[in-house]
């Protein structure tokens, strides 16, 4: 592992000129329901390619900031380094960068020092734990005590939770240093990250594109060197879509496997509920430190199953990159893969393939994409407008009953489930337990799939208040934007644990990444090819 003495600084890609940021949202229009930011908002409970990259200008920086967090726990054990240098070290790059990103929304530079110090003690005692020291950050939507929790919601601007989500209380007991918050969308609802109360947050590689959302403060931190890693969230790629665009990893687990407790709505109770499709997840700039930071947060509440039970993952079913048996997909039935996503996807089967792995582009196995889209929408659509008033799921209840029955399209699926009986619910819960078992029988035949995340790279800030009038342009063409949807619920839907990769760089620039499908509760086995792959065509690089 290489060291880099204080002295000599290292170098690294020069962070772009602040762009203007585009002025944030005050209302949001959802399908012919509006809610004005000063008003009630109703919260969802979940919530060609380039490659190796360019030579890049350089501009000297403070050495620790990009290093991964195994070289940092490693560093700082080997007395090369203390907590509060790196501590002082991450503030100082956010102070000077952060204006033109706007990643970190609620600073907690204080605290953050003052647990460095603690950090610093401890290991003088000769305590030594996962992430003793590390610098780390965490998503607005998680409660911290004493820090606001939002959801970028101006009604709970002002809401301040009592006590920390269970995630920052193992991310406490495990030793991070809690750096702040990171950005969100409204109400955790959007592919981007902007709010009336925080603004927008904009992509390391070209402020005038989006970082991602949910978890689009995350992925922009991480790119920028603010914190070594981060925890989101991902019930529609929220974890996943920021990592693809800002160019580094993620990992959605499999559904029950982290607590959740904690990651609610403000003024919400924190109870340990089983949430559907929702989970909590790590975010990285390596894979190993994915599944170091996964190893802090897997685990049932302590509440409820964790009063009975113990966490054991299995371990991945290869060490080796020529033993996995991998499927790749790069064509939806929906919707079209964009040109620079769909070599990122070529590239990893290229590197499989010349790594000695079994590759496959077609199976019987798969469970049918279309309807799975369509069982995904109904399911994420159906919940997210659980809190909504009466008078607006009224107003709902009537668009849906004027749709054609010949309407197939995502849309429609989407209205439709927004007014799912419980009957019809539980019909829904059926047919995913079909595509469930379909699943396990692929990964008798397979260890992994690799698939999109998004089909394009990061795409332009757009803020149009009506999200029914936005659009997403594929390779010229345009589409409904929440369409883009349906490579992220090919994992969320059946509850299977995905890992994001970066994969190369568009032809513009942009970065572009793919995930690792794995059988569920084998978290270990997408997490391990993620790593392989890794070595194979690199990871990481940091923004020019």
């Amino acid at each position: 592992m290489t060291r880099h003495p204080r002295r000599h600084p290292q170098r690294i890609a020069a962070i772009q000129p602040p762009a203007p940021m585009p002025p944030a949202a005050v209302a949001v229009r959802f399908l012919g329901a509006v809610f004005q930011s000063t008003a009630q908002i109703c919260p969802v409970a979940r919530i060609g390619i380039l490659w190796p990259l360019p030579e890049v200008s350089t501009v000297g920086f403070m050495e620790w900031n990009f290093q991964t967090a195994e070289e940092l726990a490693a560093a700082l054990r080997a007395g090369e380094v203390t907590s509060v240098e790196l501590t002082d070290e991450a503030i100082a790059r956010i102070e000077r960068d952060d204006k033109a990103i706007n990643a970190i929304c609620v600073p907690d530079f204080d605290r953050a020092r003052a647990a460095a110090r603690d950090a610093d003690q401890a290991r003088a005692r000769g305590e030594d734990r996962p992430l003793l020291g590390i610098p780390v950050t965490v998503k607005e939507s998680y409660n911290i005590a004493g820090l606001p929790t939002t959801w970028g919601m101006p009604l709970h601007r002002n809401y301040m939770p009592a006590e920390d989500a269970v995630q920052v209380s193992r991310l406490r007991a495990a030793g991070a240093v809690v750096l702040g918050k990171t950005n969100v969308p409204l109400g955790l609802q959007d592919i981007q990250s902007f709010n009336e109360i925080y603004g927008t947050t904009n992509n390391p590689w070209n402020h005038a594109r989006t970082s991602g959302g949910s978890s689009g403060g995350s992925a922009a931190a991480l790119a920028s060197g603010f914190g070594a890693l981060s925890i989101g969230s991902d019930i529609a790629g929220s974890l996943r879509t920021p990592a693809h665009f800002c160019g580094v990893y993620a990992h959605k687990p499999t559904l029950g496997l982290a607590a959740t407790r904690g990651m609610v709505p403000p003024a919400t109770p924190a109870l340990p509920v089983d949430l559907d499709l929702a989970v909590v997840g790590p975010m990285a700039r390596t894979a190993r430190d994915l599944t170091l930071l996964l190893d802090v947060m897997a685990g049932p509440d302590p509440l409820t199953l964790g009063r009975a039970y113990d966490l054991t993952l299995p371990p991945a079913r290869h060490e080796r990159l020529r033993d996995f048996r991998v499927l790749v997909l790069d064509e939806h039935p929906l919707i079209p893969t964009g040109s620079a996503v769909r070599a990122g996807v070529n590239r990893v089967a290229d590197a499989l393939v010349d790594g000695g792995a079994r590759v496959e582009r077609h199976t019987p196995l798969l469970p049918d994409l279309a309807e799975a889209a369509m069982l995904y929408r109904q399911l994420l659509f159906s919940g997210s407008v659980a809190r909504f008033p009466v008078e607006a799921h009224e107003q709902l209840r009537t668009r849906a009953a004027g749709l054609s029955a010949d309407d197939q399209s995502l849309d429609a699926a989407m209205l439709r489930g927004m007014v799912l009986s419980h009957r019809d619910w539980i019909e829904a819960n059926n047919h995913r337990e079909l595509h469930r078992h379909g699943w396990r029988q692929l990964f008798a035949e397979f260890d992994a799939v690799v698939s999109p995340i998004t089909p394009t790279p990061a795409f332009p800030h757009d803020h149009n208040p009506d999200p029914r009038e936005r659009r997403i342009d594929i390779d010229g063409v345009e589409y409904p934007y929440f369409d883009q949807l349906v490579w992220a619920g090919l994992a969320t839907m059946p509850g299977l644990p995905a890992t994001a990769i970066p994969a190369g760089r568009s032809p513009e620039g942009l970065p572009v990444g793919v995930q690792l499908i794995g059988p569920m509760f084998e978290d270990r086995t997408p997490l391990r090819l993620a790593e392989l792959l890794e070595q194979k065509i690199g990871g990481f690089q940091a923004p020019r």
